[in-house]
């Protein structure tokens, strides 16, 4: 877990000193569409099991099982949540069959009474080539509140 909030801390201040530079260069390449199992969160993090599909135009769509783990306030729980991001990558950077694999850190939040909605902002993958979009769309039912590193990894 020290790992985890060490890389966190470092994606993210890595990735605002170079965001300006890097903002020209950046183009979506597709969304990836989650659904993540239902889970608690116990006070100070949590871990939960999710299968994604990586849409792309004109390419048929990549299935990825993946973990989601968060490190920091995370209390409640959730049933099953959707989560959407738009994928970008650097305009340089060769999207290749099976590309999104591997790890992604940076930052989560969520509330739920009922139903919640939450932002994720996360950057990795292949060779730390890939953004997934800095605010996701995320939907849930439970009771929670969330404000945490968050690490993903996909295989």
């Amino acid at each position: 877990m020290k790992k985890l909030v060490t890389a966190a801390i470092a994606a993210l201040v890595i990735a605002a000193a170079a965001a300006p530079a890097q903002a020209d260069s950046r183009v979506q390449v597709g969304r990836l569409s989650c659904k993540v199992d239902a889970g608690v969160g116990l006070i100070i993090g949590s871990q939960k099991d999710m299968t994604c599909k990586f849409i792309r135009k004109g390419y048929k769509t990549e299935v990825y099982d993946g973990t989601i783990r968060k490190f920091g306030l995370d209390i409640g729980f959730t049933d099953q949540t959707r989560i959407e991001w738009l994928v970008f990558s650097g305009s340089t950077v060769d999207v290749k069959r099976r590309s999104l694999a591997g790890t992604y850190v940076g930052g989560s939040s969520e509330a739920t009474i009922g139903v919640g909605l939450g932002s994720n902002w996360l950057i990795g993958g292949s060779k730390r080539g890939f953004a997934l979009q800095p605010l996701s769309i995320q939907a849930q039912t439970g009771l929670n509140l969330s404000i945490a590193f968050a690490g993903l990894t996909l295989y």
